[in-house]
């Protein structure tokens, strides 16, 4: 290395788990050491604890903790005996677990297209989306609104929706538990049918490994989910009176989610320091992200927009200045080849082609300090000028 040569600074972390473990201290240690004592791994007493917490914490009748976000959707539509013949509406710009669960239950997802200021489904498009399917003969069943990135989707426009349309509504906020939507959580009571999250450790509220769970205020969909997630058992696991899956969420991992979850409040307001200080060092160079008024994001991701064609460029430029980025999502679920031969509203769905080669996500965390904030709206600035 010569000695102009220019030295490599110190990369930000994307998404600072070790942070957060550190801020903890011994809380979790001491949490899962209580477990190794009572050696009660599957559904011990900290499984019941954290259902009621998570409950309380939005203001739902229920939470059932499952193995994982992608089961707490599948024990749903499960639950409602979705299958052949059916359509569920998705959105095509999230993540495939949202159309996968359909697809796993050979219903049909119907594709429909995203409301371009916040990137969660567009209730118009939804509409023709149901009508689509219809079109083929479908029976539409229910719609599937994601949350994405950490905030909410139009609500009382969705529920308006379904409720026409005779639909069930299955808010996928994988993404989003603890953001809120008029005031409100997203899980409380009268919200979705179910919501369905993700307690995966890089989402606003992780655990050590996998992990989700469903919050609703029908007591029979309960009764039903905690028979699905332990095989379809009745009164006891050799009384089997449907058909279900090994889906329970381990207690190591609800020791360790009770623990989180007590600092979860002041985690969001952290995140959310980060994402006004984002917006106001660079809503003049970049495209940054839209909340709604009475809508309270928890910033999963923090997403900005540039022109489509520079991303690599301007992310080779922030990497250089040791400022991680992230694509989410490049490309929508109705051009992947597994997904691609399922229905979509209208003709194509505009706005998610747009949008997937537009976004790049930036560091976010609630352990992000204000040097760290500094150093990525300035790789920002610079990137985009050079």
């Amino acid at each position: 290395m010569t000695q102009h040569a220019r030295l490599q600074p110190q990369p930000i972390p994307f998404i600072d788990v070790a942070a957060q473990r550190r801020a903890l201290g011994t809380k979790v240690d001491d949490a899962v050491a209580r477990v190794l004592a009572h050696c009660q791994f599957i559904l011990g007493p900290e499984v019941q604890q954290l259902e009621a917490d998570l409950a309380a914490f939005c203001g739902a009748s229920h939470a059932v903790t499952c193995a994982s976000g992608t089961d707490a959707l599948s024990l749903v539509l499960m639950a409602k005996g979705i299958g052949p013949g059916d359509a569920v509406i998705c959105p095509s710009f999230t993540f495939c677990a949202t159309a996968e669960v359909v697809a796993l239950h050979r219903a049909t997802p119907v594709f429909a297209d995203i409301d371009e200021a916040t990137y969660n489904i567009s209730v118009e498009s939804a509409a023709a989306a149901i009508a689509k399917a219809r079109s083929l003969g479908l029976e539409p069943r229910g719609i599937i609104p994601v949350d994405l990135f950490g905030l909410p989707a139009d609500h009382d426009a969705i529920a308006a929706l379904a409720k026409a349309e005779g639909l069930f509504v299955l808010d996928d906020a994988a993404q989003s538990f603890g953001a809120t939507y008029k005031g409100r959580r997203l899980g409380v009571d009268g919200m979705a049918t179910a919501t369905a999250t993700s307690f995966f450790p890089a989402k606003p509220l992780g655990c050590y490994g996998d992990g989700g769970a469903i919050l609703t205020d029908d007591p029979d969909l309960v009764a039903t989910l905690k028979s699905l997630r332990v095989h379809g058992h009745g009164s006891d696991k050799y009384d089997n009176i449907r058909i279900g899956l090994t889906s329970r969420l381990d207690t190591v991992q609800a020791a360790v989610l009770i623990e989180k979850l007590k600092i979860f409040s002041d985690e969001i307001l952290a995140r959310d320091a980060v994402a006004r200080r984002y917006a106001e060092g660079l809503g003049d160079v970049v495209g940054v992200p839209v909340v709604p008024e009475g809508y309270a994001s928890v910033w999963a991701q923090y997403t900005i927009r540039i022109p489509a064609g520079t991303r690599e460029k301007f992310a080779a430029a922030l990497r250089a200045d040791g400022v991680p980025t992230a694509i989410y999502y490049p490309i929508p679920l109705h051009r992947q080849l597994a997904y691609k031969h399922y229905p979509t509203a209208g003709d194509g769905l505009p706005v998610s082609d747009k949008v997937a080669a537009e976004v790049i996500a930036l560091p976010m965390h609630a352990y992000l300090d204000a040097a760290s904030q500094d150093r990525v709206i300035d790789a920002v600035r610079r990137a985009v000028k050079g």
